[in-house]
């Protein structure tokens, strides 16, 4: 998926890792969530609104991927009403995740970013190239 496309489907990580992000005018890519194995994944702003989104997805390294249609997953929130109170819980937890995220980049230095994202990303650490990590916690893969 790329930026400026429009959603139509959440994404799944069955196994390898995704990514999304957006890319300044200068090339500088802006990491906003890795999803390893058993994650999902996507624009939920285009998703929700059906508008162009503001992130591209892509994956990291060879990965398996299981999507949903929005339209499906809307028909199944009617007929299984516990996928909806399990999708809604997702996105609470998403929103905390965001949350709590926006204000490290606010208040932590980036080394205490750096801690975090190895608590939080600890089965990637060691597989993803510096400047990808670099890129997610916001500083420059010299840094």
């Amino acid at each position: 998926m790329l930026e400026g496309d429009v959603s139509r489907y959440a994404l799944f990580v069955v196994s390898g890792c995704l990514r999304s992000y957006c890319v300044d005018e200068n090339g500088y890519q802006y990491i906003q969530q890795f999803a390893p194995e058993g994650w999902w994944i996507g624009d939920m702003y285009s998703l929700v609104t059906g508008k162009p989104g503001y992130l591209a997805v892509d994956a990291v390294f060879d990965s398996e991927i299981a999507m949903i249609a929005k339209t499906d997953l809307n028909r199944l929130y009617r007929e299984i009403p516990k996928l909806n109170i399990y999708f809604r819980v997702l996105a609470e937890n998403a929103l905390v995740y965001y949350q709590s995220r926006a204000m490290e980049n606010l208040r932590l230095t980036a080394k205490e970013r750096y801690e975090r994202f190895c608590i939080r990303y600890p089965s990637l650490i060691a597989c993803l190239p510096q400047k990808q990590v670099a890129a997610y916690i916001g500083v420059t893969p010299n840094s």
